[in-house]
């Protein structure tokens, strides 16, 4: 079942059992799906790899959003953000810990030979590519940076 799929029918249950943030969440994942379909033009669903892209922009979004209202002393407006994350990360594949996001960094610094933070860009790219979707891109570019620097 796909990720279109999977959102309406979470949010039928959401109308019938009025929960308000989640609705909020499913419709937001919802029209980026359709905005992003209708940017391409193709009336097929997209592929597994652009959709978890698509969910993790998402979260990063309301997370980048979350941590401004904080900085701001402004809770109130927070709350709602994190509860909305909560929601659209259900629909992301588990994520690693970054002991085992380390040894991904460890093991494409070693195949590829990378010395130093000129080397930051393919390394990242690898493994980005490598974990698909399993961690988001700042904490692999942490890590990347302690192991590279």
């Amino acid at each position: 079942m796909g990720l279109q799929q999977q959102v309406m029918e979470q949010m039928k249950a959401a109308m019938k059992s009025k929960d308000k943030v989640a609705l909020e969440s499913l419709r937001a994942i919802k029209s980026a799906l359709l905005l992003a379909q209708t940017e391409t033009g193709s009336s097929t669903e997209m592929s597994k790899e652009n959709e978890v892209k698509l969910v993790q922009k998402l979260v990063k979004q309301r997370k980048d959003s979350a941590a401004i209202f904080i900085a701001q002393g402004r809770q109130d407006l927070a709350d709602p953000e994190l509860a909305q994350v909560a929601v659209i990360e259900q629909f992301l594949p588990a994520q690693l810990s970054e002991e085992e996001i380390e040894k991904v960094v460890a093991q494409v610094i070693e195949t590829t030979g990378a010395k130093g933070m000129k080397d930051m860009g393919k390394v990242m790219g690898m493994v980005s590519k490598q974990l698909g979707g399993q961690a988001d891109g700042k904490t692999i570019s942490t890590i990347v940076k302690t192991k590279l620097g």
